[in-house]
Parts: C-alpha cells; sequence; structure tokens
C-alpha cells in the first residue's frame, strides 16, 4: 500500500445534462481516517460513486491502490435477498456444505479458496454489528433499515478491503448500533473516506475533506477542530469585507474630493486667465494642460476604487454562504385540544410475530403535539407510522383520524417522481397555486433559478428531503400530521438546520422517529414515546 491510496488527478464531472457538479479537481487520500463534508448537492456521494468506479469522469482519472469496500447511502438490496446472499457468502458456504457432506468435486474447492472459516469469520463480524441473533438464511426484506445498513458494513469488511468508502453509515441506527460502528471503526486499520452528517463519528476522524467546486481542503483534526478552523477563517474573512468595505468607501470620497478640486481650479484658472488678458493661443494650451492634469489625476483615483472594489468582492467570495429556510406555514394550525388521532389496543402481525405485545399499543395526539418516537431497530416504529398514515392495515383494535390530510415521509423519500423536476413534483402537489406562487414557495425552500428545474432524480438526499418537504407542506390542503420517519438521514449540518427552521414553522402536530438526540431537541418535542420489545410507553424523557 502507498502512502497515498486514492489519488485523484484534474477530476471533473457532469451531468448528462452538462449540469457541472466540480471541475479539475486534484487530492490525495492518505492511510488513516478522513470525514469528507460539504453541503448537500456539492457531490460527497457523486464523489465517492467515482472513487468506487460506478461513475465515470468526465475528465481527469482516479486510482485506488488496493481492495476497495463501498457502501453507498441507498443500498441496491431487494426483499428476496438472503443474509448470505448480501454479505457476499452464500456461494463459499454451499460449496462447504457440499464438501462436509462429502461431494470433493474441485469446483466446490475452487469456490472455498481460503475462506475455510467463512462462517467463522461472518457470524464475529455479526455479531461485533449488534446483527447475532440473525441467521444467514433470513430474508432482508424481514430487517429493519438500522439492520440494513449493519449488513451492508459488514459485508463490505467481510472483503477485508484496504480501502474503505462509507456514506452516511449511522443512517437508520439506533443509538447501541452506532456505537458499534464506532468502535469497529476505531479499531479497524486501513483507509477510510466517508461521508457523514452524524458529529459523533465525524469527531473519531483523523481529518477532514471540505469538499468544493474546484477544490478538497484537508484540515488536520476531528470536526470539532473542523469547525474551530472555519469559524476563524470567517472571522478573518468577514473583517476583510469591513476593511474593504472602508478602502473603497475612502477612495471614492477622494475621488469625489479630487474630482470637485479640479473643477474649482479649472473654473478660477478659466476666471484668473480672462482677467490676465492674456493672448488666446497661450489661454487655451494652459487650459488643455489643467484638463489633461484632471483627467490624470481622475484616472488615478478611478484605478483606486476599482482595486478597492476588486478586493472587496475578493474579500466576499471567502465569506462563507449559510442559506436558511424562512416559512410561514398558517394553514397548518390545529387548535390544542382537538384529537388528530386516536389508536386503541392495535394489534398487527409482520413475519408470523405479533408487533405489539398484550392487548395491543395505544396512540394519542391530540393538538399541535410534538412528539418523538424512539427505540432500537426493528422494535417496529416505522410500522407503526405507516400504520397512523394507513399504509398498512391493522390486524385487531382501531384508529381514528380527525378530518384533515396526514403526511407522511418515509426513510426512502419515495413521494417524488424522479424524472419529473423539482417545480414538475411541486405542480403536481399544489395544482391549484399559481406558477409564480409555486415559484415563490420553491425559493423560500431554496429552490431558486435553475434548481428549481432539475430533475429529482438528479438532486442530493438534503435536497430530495427539502423538496418533499415543499410538496408536503405546501399542497393542499395542508397537513394537520406530520409523520416524518428519520428525517435527518443524508444531511449535512446546515440542511438539519435547516429542517429544524421548517419544522418550527409548522403549527400542526407531527411524529418523529430519530435517533439524532441532538435535532431531536431543537424541534421542540413535547412528549417522548419508546417502542421497545412489543411495548409502547410514555417515558418523559428522551431514550434512543
Amino acid at each position: 500500500m502507498s502512502d497515498a491510496p486514492v489519488i485523484c488527478s484534474n477530476l471533473s464531472f457532469s451531468w448528462p445534462d452538462d449540469t457541472p457538479v466540480f471541475a479539475g479537481l486534484s487530492f490525495t487520500v492518505g492511510n488513516g481516517r478522513t470525514g469528507l463534508v460539504a453541503p448537500n448537492g456539492s457531490g460527497k456521494s457523486t464523489l465517492l460513486k467515482l472513487i468506487a468506479g460506478e461513475l465515470r469522469p468526465t475528465a481527469g482519472s482516479v486510482t485506488v491502490d488496493g481492495t476497495l469496500g463501498y457502501l453507498p447511502q441507498s443500498l441496491p438490496l431487494t426483499g428476496g435477498l438472503s443474509v448470505a446472499e448480501v454479505l457476499g457468502v452464500d456461494a463459499v458456504i454451499r460449496a462447504l456444505d457440499a464438501v462436509e457432506s462429502g461431494d470433493v468435486g474441485e469446483e466446490h474447492f475452487a469456490v472455498i479458496g481460503d475462506d475455510w472459516d467463512i462462517e467463522e469469520r461472518t457470524r464475529a463480524q455479526l455479531d461485533r454489528l449488534g446483527l447475532d441473533g440473525i441467521a444467514l438464511d433470513r430474508s432482508i426484506g424481514t430487517l429493519s433499515g438500522g439492520q440494513v445498513v449493519s449488513l451492508g458494513l459488514a459485508a463490505q469488511l467481510l472483503k477485508r478491503p484496504d480501502v474503505l468508502l462509507l456514506d452516511e453509515p449511522t443512517n437508520n441506527l439506533d443509538l447501541d448500533a452506532r456505537h458499534r460502528l464506532y468502535e469497529t471503526l476505531e479499531a479497524w486499520s486501513g483507509t477510510l473516506l466517508l461521508v457523514s452528517h452524524d458529529r459523533a463519528l465525524l469527531d473519531r476522524m483523523d481529518r477532514i475533506a471540505e469538499l468544493g467546486p474546484e477544490e478538497l481542503r484537508l484540515y488536520g483534526g476531528n470536526f470539532t477542530a473542523y469547525e474551530e478552523a472555519v469559524r476563524a477563517e470567517r472571522e478573518v474573512a468577514e473583517k476583510n469585507v469591513r476593511n474593504a468595505e472602508q478602502e473603497l468607501k475612502r477612495e471614492k470620497r477622494e475621488m469625489q474630493q479630487a474630482r470637485e478640486r479640479a473643477e474649482r481650479r479649472a473654473s478660477n484658472a478659466a476666471r484668473n486667465l480672462k482677467n490676465a488678458g492674456l493672448p488666446r493661443i497661450f489661454a487655451g494650451n494652459m487650459k488643455r494642460g489643467a484638463q489633461e492634469s484632471a483627467g490624470r489625476a481622475g484616472q488615478t483615483h478611478a484605478s483606486r476604487v476599482g482595486e478597492a472594489q476588486a478586493r472587496l468582492d475578493e474579500a466576499g467570495r471567502a465569506v462563507r454562504d449559510e442559506q436558511h429556510l424562512t416559512l410561514d406555514l398558517p394553514d397548518t394550525d390545529v387548535p390544542a385540544g382537538r384529537t388528530v388521532l386516536l389508536g386503541e389496543r392495535m394489534r398487527i402481525r409482520l413475519g408470523g410475530r405479533e408487533l405489539f405485545t398484550g392487548e395491543g399499543a395505544g396512540l394519542t395526539v391530540r393538538g399541535p403535539e410534538r412528539i418523538a418516537l424512539t427505540g432500537p431497530n426493528g422494535a417496529g416504529k416505522s410500522t407503526l407510522l405507516r400504520l397512523v398514515n394507513g399504509d398498512l392495515e391493522l390486524d385487531g383494535g382501531l384508529i381514528k383520524r380527525a378530518d384533515g390530510r396526514i403526511a407522511y415521509l418515509s426513510q426512502r423519500l419515495d413521494l417524488l417522481d424522479l424524472d419529473r423536476t423539482v417545480a414538475e413534483n411541486f405542480a403536481a402537489f399544489a395544482p391549484h397555486r399559481t406558477e409564480a406562487e409555486r415559484m415563490n414557495l420553491l425559493a423560500r425552500f431554496l429552490f431558486r433559478g435553475d434548481r428549481a428545474h432539475l430533475p429529482a432524480g438528479v438532486l442530493s438526499g438534503g435536497e430530495r428531503l427539502r423538496a418533499t418537504l415543499a410538496c408536503v407542506l405546501c399542497a393542499e390542503p395542508a397537513p394537520q400530521l406530520l409523520l416524518l420517519d428519520e428525517p435527518t438521514n443524508n444531511l449535512d449540518l446546515v440542511s438539519a438546520g435547516q429542517l429544524e427552521s421548517a419544522l418550527a414553522s409548522y403549527r400542526g402536530a407531527f411524529v418523529v422517529v430519530s435517533h439524532d438526540e441532538r435535532f431531536l431537541e431543537r424541534i421542540g418535542v413535547e412528549r417522548w414515546l419508546r417502542l421497545a420489545g412489543g411495548e409502547l410507553r410514555e417515558t418523559g424523557a428522551p431514550q434512543t
């Protein structure tokens, strides 16, 4: 292995419609753990796909030294696969079973190779990631979103990669699973490049790489150190802007003063020449000389003003632009005493087992309540949201929903038509609004100009969430109850703040599934529910 297992040279990439993502990137990724950060839509996932070979660059080259493991944001898995198939060990296990049963065909030994201990290594890897109770022949369709993510990571680690690329690996993971991931990555020796919005994970990195359109900047230390460095850079940049503004004002003032002095001198000189009675030709020469002198002085001051303006422009470009959602959603008002949802003795069977124990689960939502639903992966939190939304039918008990729309944002963010643009999707949800109203609303969700006409399929995770929120919150009629399943998945910290801003403007009730404690605190959660062991209960305090 070289000191720089990943080398990108003059790397450029554009989408098929010629929309550029980045141009001329040259950088290396060394051994150790590197966290890749940038606002959503900057191309972080695209860069990982280019390094993994899933996309081809428009120009430039990518070189990877050694075996590569890659865990994408969205795992291309189908419910019909078994755990062993996802892990890539099914063929070896079948060959081992055949040899143990007495079949000594050469083809079996060719498949096994050096992997005689594959079952032991597989079980040990699954145990480390909290998947110890999962059989290798189990269908992944019966696993939770968090278990699928852990399984995908196990599949990559079983390859014994030299270079490991991870895109949002904590998505859908409960708190216990996140800590197992942290421990696994801390013990792993190799080259790691990961994209994450998880501050706790980023604080375990050796360095932070910030991706821009034309460069990738490396900062030594973890995410906290990176934030401190960025804060210092911002303070210097803002100070430089203030200084440049003052300099520009001074140069403009001096130019105006010089122009006024020149005009006074010219006026006085003309009057003096007239009074002196000098010959006309001599007076004309003196006048032209004064005008030329004034012109040269004016050009000098104009040049200084131009230089000062250029310095101000340069200083302004160095100031980081952080955009925030600004929303006002009065149509989502829900009276405090109104019962939005009533669920009693709810029962449902999934995979041959009762999801809720005893007489079933009960859930009441009144007024504009803000409810957090927590619990371990696989407990049934997403299933409960789907019951509330009406996507699944109860096997027992009842659910009463008040008049008014319920909006459900699943983990998959699958409300949008990926072949249609953001504006076209929005028009489908809000057909009675005028085009001007729709474009104004999309601008509030930071889709301005050409961004509103991008196909939904090319949006980043954070952009897709913002587009989905726009369609859900601004559709007609406005939703009275909002169901959010892991909404901070795929979001950078700026986008998470934008989501917090949007929810602060929402005046209806919501139930949110999340393991992000900081996010839950900032959106003003009032009730805490925990689903574990088939029991749904109030906790009165955050528990993940």
